[in-house]
């Protein structure tokens, strides 16, 4: 997952069941961007959205998942030898964070989901998701360019991915990128593209009652928080949880919080939000892929009132660039994992 260099927590409340505004000409902070798309009208927002049902996931577990899966515990268990190892694994291979699902990684999304969230159910904790498959993601990076083959593939997809969560508790992470590669989509992908969020909002809300879900919102460097909330709307945020900043994204948490309220006042509502806190330890310094100089961020925590969570899996690359110009994005480096762990 990559972040852009031109622009490139959590406050406890319901979403209010609202009409969703359409989108319309907006002007972000430095460039007056023009959107289109589909958003509902305000008759249909007002019969097809309600509050998300179910009961607060946190109340249903113990403490955020620890997958000993990911890609620095994998790492770990097999380089047992590595004078890095124990570091690693104290560091990053024993901490929770979020599992990504990307369409390539998992060839069954159903059975691949249905597994981790069996999993963290059996361990009483709560899982987090990142669903990543929109056709065209990574528009304007390329880095993670890929996703479904058409809209009718990502429909099944994510119809799979919220009925393999089912009734178990769960966080979900939606399409990170996807509200702020604009400037490098068409009008018609646009709409695709909001049609799809829409969908998979109502799939999540329909299919997976127990899940709060949050759409990736960017982060303080990318989008005007009054362009987000208008693209937000119209991506179907009232049927969600709310929405996640700093995603994959090396802002301070105080910066990105800053970033998410003004967010949260232009939508005219409450709304949840989640901070990424899994590499912002030093800051960001302008760079998005393999910066130099970067640290690991806050643990992960399942307070409500501050749901602060490693989505990006540290020491995983952002792509062939910066201090790793070899190695592909996500694919974990444990030189990678050690610069973050020193903050050099």
């Amino acid at each position: 997952m990559t972040r852009r260099t031109t622009a490139l927590t959590t406050v406890a409340a319901v979403i209010a069941a609202v009409a969703v505004s359409v989108l319309s000409a907006d002007t972000a902070s430095t460039a007056a961007r023009p959107e289109t798309g589909a958003a509902q009208t305000p008759a249909e927002a007002e019969a097809d959205v309600a509050p998300p049902a179910g009961t607060s996931p946190l109340s249903r577990t113990r403490g955020l998942f620890t997958d000993p899966q990911l890609p620095a515990a994998r790492w770990v268990a097999a380089h047992p030898e590595d004078k890095r190892a124990a570091t690693v694994r104290a560091a990053i291979g024993s901490q929770p964070m979020a599992h990504w699902f990307t369409g390539t990684s998992d060839a069954d999304v159903g059975a691949a989901v249905a597994n981790y969230t069996r999993s963290a159910e059996a361990a009483g904790q709560l899982p987090v998701l990142v669903a990543y498959n929109l056709p065209g993601r990574d528009a304007c990076g390329a880095e993670s360019a890929g996703g479904a083959s058409d809209p009718a593939n990502y429909q099944k997809w994510v119809s799979a991915f919220a009925t393999a969560i089912g009734v178990r508790p769960a966080l979900v992470i939606l399409e990170p990128d996807a509200l702020g590669d604009f400037s490098c989509m068409s009008k018609a992908q646009i709409a695709t593209r909001l049609r799809l969020l829409n969908t998979a909002t109502r799939m999540l809300a329909e299919k997976a009652p127990n899940t709060w879900t949050y759409i990736d919102a960017g982060h303080a460097d990318w989008i005007s928080p009054a362009t987000m909330a208008k693209r937000l709307l119209s991506a179907g945020v009232a049927r969600a949880r709310g929405f996640a900043v700093n995603v994959s994204n090396y802002i301070g948490t105080t910066e990105s919080r800053r970033y998410a309220e003004r967010i949260e006042a232009a939508l005219h509502r409450p709304a949840a939000y989640v901070i990424d806190t899994s590499r912002n330890g030093n800051g960001g310094n302008g760079q998005w892929c393999n910066p130099r100089g970067r640290k690991l961020g806050r643990h992960s925590t399942a307070n409500p009132a501050a749901l602060e969570l490693w989505i990006a899996n540290p020491g995983n690359s952002d792509g062939q660039c910066g201090i790793a110009p070899t190695i592909r994005a996500g694919v974990f480096s444990p030189a990678l994992a050690q610069r973050l762990i020193a903050g050099k």
